[in-house]
């Protein structure tokens, strides 16, 4: 039992992180119908800022609103600069996603001439190696904290989308836009800050996991892959459910890392994308997509 509580704890703390990554590419498929896929290498750009600000002294309480700061400033610029243009110019769901994935090879390509392709370990505050015993689990500063901050950040997110005026207008904004436009509402920076919040839940994620994974222009591309996943599992528009999609795969992976194979662990995500869109394809949590006219 308490070897099923360890690898239930580690499964619950990494699955909060793919919960983050898969909550900002809800937020934005939500607001635009368009898959980021940029969002993993946004996350490492956003480490790596944090990253450089800690080498030059900056403490990691400053650092990290920063590196999240860079981040949300890139993303508008992203926005305003490539993808809203693209929008007035008409162009397809496809092509916008296909502008998504020049945006991310164009941040690897900087990152690995800025950075280097050399791996390099992320100076964090709290430890993976001290740990707090709850009976027989043992539960690292690390994890624990990677657990909270996804849980929080998670929490925190839904909070603002369903009990706040500036979540009705997001909500408004997603469910029909010309709506909101005859309604007056500001419908371009709302959409923009849907990015915006996307850039910062994968900052968050990125950052805390660099510690656990080697830090590199590329370390964010697996996470991502499982951010996906995860949210393919709940529904790509549906918010609670990236949070149990996260959740479901991070100790899926775990316990099968245990029990079985090792090997299997990264395959897994593949698998659940592929299983999921084949019996469910709107996820655990959502529903059918019909379009508006």
């Amino acid at each position: 039992m308490a070897r099923f509580l360890q690898y239930l704890f580690a499964g619950l703390s990494a699955g909060s992180l793919y919960a983050l990554v898969a909550l900002g590419l809800v937020l934005v498929y939500r607001a635009t119908r368009v898959l980021n896929f940029f969002h993993g290498d946004l996350a490492a750009f956003v480490t790596f800022l944090a990253f450089t600000l800690l080498g030059l002294g900056l403490p990691f309480g400053a650092a990290l609103p920063a590196g999240l700061l860079g981040g949300a400033v890139l993303v508008t610029g992203v926005y305003f600069g490539i993808l809203l243009p693209a929008q007035r110019r008409e162009a397809t769901l496809l092509s916008q996603v296909i502008l998504t994935l020049g945006v991310a090879l164009v941040l690897q390509g900087g990152m690995t001439v800025f950075w280097g392709a050399d791996p390099e370990r992320f100076p964090f505050p709290l430890s993976d190696t001290r740990v707090l015993r709850l009976g027989r689990v043992i539960m690292s500063e690390l994890h624990l904290a990677m657990l909270g901050v996804g849980l929080v950040a998670a929490g925190a997110l839904y909070g603002v989308v369903q009990r706040t005026r500036l979540g009705l207008a997001m909500r408004a904004v997603s469910e029909n836009l010309m709506a909101a436009q005859t309604l007056g509402l500001p419908t371009r920076w709302i959409l923009a800050l849907a990015w915006i919040l996307a850039s910062i839940l994968g900052g968050l994620a990125g950052v805390f996991l660099a510690p656990v994974l080697l830090l590199d222009p590329f370390f964010m591309l697996d996470p991502f892959l499982k951010g996906f996943a995860a949210a393919v599992l709940g529904g790509m528009a549906s918010l609670p459910g990236a949070i149990v999609g996260g959740l479901l795969l991070g100790v899926a992976e775990s316990l099968i890392a245990g029990y079985l194979w090792l090997q299997f662990k990264n395959t897994l995500a593949f698998l659940v994308i592929i299983l999921v869109l084949l019996v469910r394809p709107e996820g655990l949590l959502g529903r059918d997509f019909q379009e508006r006219v």
